[in-house]
């Protein structure tokens, strides 16, 4: 069996733990094939072994390739804070615990912001395991070169007790070195180092402290323009409510004064014909009035035509009697 070429192996991997974890399948497969293609069927076998890594390990990953030296600084804390503790410098050992708690809070943060800037939002659960791993890296140097290496597999955690188990979490083998594994050679080479890696440290805080001072005031600037632009338009906006306001009123006005008119109009129209009624009813009633009396005199006068015909039709019976006696 050939031998495995572990400098191929991580040349692959340091490809393929870059990526996003949604392309991770289709690139290892892609991986996998191009080893075999070069004939390396030991290289392919193994390319095809590397497991896809968990989203916090691909976070942590992602932080080691974007901010190597601010994920520098981090280890260099964990380097102070064991030298600390081999010094039983209790003084320092809280100020150096207070800023490791300061450091790693921030760093989890600029790991969320590294991948929302990715196209990846990080939920509350993930960023704890994020947090853990970077605690891990303090603790442990092996944990440190793990996370620098950013070939994670899965979040890592430190019980607080012994090194951090690695077992399964790296995907492939890293060397311990730098400046998390260097240890002094004598107590006072050992303060030596130290007070010189002070400096460094706090130089480079400094450094950090004004580039994130920077950053911030940019962007309270830009937060700042936007603002500005968003209170223009939004009072561009108001003024055409205004102005759409005011027609509206004075249209609304006009139309008041336009319905008042022809409501005087229509009153002043029905005050009219009501008294025009009135003076109907009242003709109405004289014209019934004087329709009763004529149908009174009318009946008197037929009844007395019918006692002047009855009259008459005796008168004339009488007469006819008479002239008959005659003959």
């Amino acid at each position: 069996m050939p031998e495995l070429d572990d400098d191929g192996l991580h040349a692959f991997a340091e490809e393929l733990y870059a990526v996003a974890p949604e392309e991770f399948i289709a690139a290892r497969t892609a991986a996998r094939d191009r080893a075999r293609a070069a004939g390396d069927k030991a290289l392919a076998k193994s390319v095809a072994a590397l497991p896809k890594p968990t989203t916090a390990a691909w976070v942590c990953n992602l932080l080691a390739r974007r901010r190597p030296g601010e994920v520098d600084q981090l280890l260099e804390l964990g380097d102070l804070l064991r030298q600390a503790q081999a010094d039983l410098s209790a003084d320092q050992l809280r100020a150096l615990g207070r800023q490791r708690n300061q450091v790693v809070a921030a760093l989890a943060r600029e790991a969320r912001a590294v991948a929302h800037r990715e196209g990846h939002d990080v939920s509350s659960a993930v960023a704890e395991q994020v947090e853990s791993t970077l605690r891990a890296a303090i603790a442990d140097p092996d944990a440190g070169t793990a996370l620098r290496a950013g070939r994670l597999t899965t979040a890592l955690s430190y019980s607080g007790l012994g090194p951090v188990d690695l077992s399964g979490a790296v995907a492939t083998p890293v060397r311990s070195g730098g400046p998390t594994s260097t240890p002094g050679p004598a107590p006072v080479r050992r303060r030596e180092a130290r007070t010189g890696a002070d400096t460094a440290t706090a130089e480079r805080r400094r450094e950090e402290a004004r580039r994130q001072e920077e950053e911030r005031r940019r962007e309270a600037e830009e937060r700042r323009r936007r603002e500005v632009e968003q209170a223009r338009r939004d009072a561009e906006g108001a003024a055409r409510v205004a102005r759409d306001a005011d027609a509206a009123v004075q249209t609304a006005e006009q139309q008041l004064v336009e319905a008042a008119g022809r409501r005087d109009e229509l009153q002043e129209r029905v005050a009219e014909l009501a008294e025009q009624l009135r003076r109907a009813e009242r003709r109405a009633d004289e014209a019934a009035g004087a329709v009763g009396a004529a149908e009174h005199r009318r009946d008197a006068a037929a009844r007395r035509a019918h006692t002047a015909a009855a009259i008459r039709d005796r008168a004339a019976a009488r007469v006819e009697q008479l002239a008959g006696a005659d003959d």
